[in-house]
């Protein structure tokens, strides 16, 4: 049975946009891993901001794209120890 494309694209908005507000910087914001933590942030940000364009121009192709983008930005930083995540979130692949 095929994905729903719906569902998967108001999912994985959803998980962009709550691992954005769980995610904290966890380096030193004065460092080149801060800068990066900061980058990686702004990314997911942009992802998030650019997919919702796309759900209100009926694009949930570009929209699911855009979530998924943004949201490995996040996990990678995490997987990195960029981030610090709070205990018990399945947010993340950690």
């Amino acid at each position: 049975m095929p994905a729903d494309l719906t569902e998967k694209t108001d999912r994985y908005h959803e998980m962009l946009a709550s691992a954005l507000a769980e995610a904290t910087v966890a380096v030193p914001p004065e460092t080149p891993l801060g800068d990066a933590a900061a980058d990686c942030q702004e990314m997911a940000a942009s992802y998030l901001e650019d997919g919702e364009h796309f759900l209100e121009h009926d694009d949930p192709v570009n929209a699911l794209a855009s979530f998924s983008y943004g949201y490995g930005w996040l996990d990678a930083g995490v997987r990195i120890g960029l981030f610090q995540i709070p205990d018990g979130t399945e947010l993340f692949t950690m």
